[in-house]
């Protein structure tokens, strides 16, 4: 009963961000809770370290690290003022946000996106006098949408990657339609909401924002990164192609490493490791047996986990739900990546990207409120996994 008790209370604080009255986040929540859990014996101290899973604990480290050196170098800075050179009207900015930034949170980790691109987004809003919701609304959509596309777009993915048997490539062809058509239903999404955005008329008087760039690590960084895709790409394991990329670019005479190990989401790796102990003792329950009952066809199975997704959050449900799948189910692991992402547009709370664009801008000043987002988020969600379903029913 302790047990149960323990979880419970691990889940509900998962849900909701934190408990009433306390000041804990979810890593806290998270390593709270595994270290009750193995101070009751409910699962050995041995049996909760093999439980967290190493090569994506690795991998997220790894990109993370890449990430901070792309951000110092100046690169997300360079590539949103490209995107402002082939387009300056209220309209193209919108396209070319929502498909630059879904490209990139598909290269890389969309938090890192949506953490570094609010404040640019601001700041371009304003020199060009536009209305900053629905940019940060495309913002926030395109991160989550384009990070559906690869294994190393989002932590679910990159923990979908460690256990099924699913290539880099096979997961990009069959899952990146469905980014492209989600990014083209958002700007239509926001187009039909947001009169504002439609003009296609440039605005003048208008200075792009300082690309002064650290020449040295820049070339270093573009370098490294492109052949860490290379490496995803060709096959090579992601967890040992990242370290080996994160070794090298911690290897320098100009950057303080202080510098760089700060830009680590510490808090994210700790809610992993304790989230991997959790659904270990969930495991060793056998709670899981009844839900199983319920994951009869690939619609329960995308329907449950996007229910899952905005009830305990999308990473939490990738955890429950990965030990009900086969690692050579290519088809679930599909829709179970596609569900758990997708559906992090419901709501504010949906997804970590989401609550970085509404946290980074109200404390610029800017309140992106939660009936706003959900006017957005309902139906681009409904949308995006019916697209979803109908393309992996129909194309894999």
């Amino acid at each position: 009963m302790l047990t149960y008790l323990i979880l419970g209370f691990a889940f509900l604080g998962l849900a909701l961000g934190y408990l009433p009255g306390l000041r804990m986040n979810r890593a806290t929540i998270a390593l709270v809770g595994s270290g009750l859990l193995i101070g009751v014996g409910s699962i050995g101290l041995e049996e909760a370290w093999r439980a967290i899973d190493a090569k994506t604990i690795v991998f997220l480290l790894s990109m993370m690290i890449v990430n901070a050196n792309l951000a110092y170098a100046g690169f997300f800075r360079v590539a949103l003022v490209g995107l402002l050179r082939v387009t300056r009207s209220p309209f193209g900015v919108l396209v070319m946000l929502t498909f630059g930034s879904g490209v990139l949170s598909a290269v890389l980790l969309n938090d890192t996106i949506a953490l570094i691109f609010t404040p640019l987004i601001l700041g371009l809003a304003q020199a060009l006098k536009l209305n900053p919701i629905p940019y940060l609304l495309a913002l926030a959509g395109a991160t989550n949408i384009g990070s559906v596309a690869t294994l190393s777009g989002n932590p679910q993915n990159i923990l979908i990657g460690s256990f099924s048997k699913l290539s880099y490539l096979d997961f990009a062809r069959s899952l990146t339609p469905i980014a492209l058509l989600g990014l083209a239903i958002q700007i239509a999404l926001l187009w039909w909401f947001y009169p504002e955005v439609r003009s296609v008329q440039a605005i003048e008087n208008f200075s792009l924002p300082n690309t002064r760039i650290f020449k040295p690590l820049f070339l270093k960084t573009i370098v490294l990164t492109t052949g860490l895709l290379v490496a995803f790409v060709s096959g090579l394991p992601l967890a040992e192609s990242a370290i080996a990329a994160a070794s090298l670019l911690l290897i320098t005479r100009r950057v303080k490493p202080e510098r760089m190990l700060r830009e680590v989401d510490w808090n994210l790796l700790v809610m992993f490791s304790g989230l991997f102990i959790l659904t270990k003792v969930i495991q060793n329950l056998n709670v899981l047996t009844s839900l199983s009952q319920f994951i009869t066809s690939s619609a329960t199975l995308l329907g449950i986990t996007a229910l899952l997704s905005n009830i305990v959050s999308n990473v939490p449900a990738v955890l429950l739900l990965h030990p009900l799948i086969a690692p050579d189910d290519h088809q679930s692991w599909l829709l179970l990546a596609a569900g758990s992402t997708l559906a992090g547009n419901l709501t504010i709370f949906g997804s970590v990207a989401n609550l970085i664009v509404v946290e980074a801008s109200s404390s610029l000043g800017y309140k992106l409120s939660f009936s706003e987002h959900l006017r957005f988020g309902l139906p681009l969600t409904l949308l995006t996994l019916g697209v979803a379903y109908f393309w992996l029913q129909n194309f894999h």
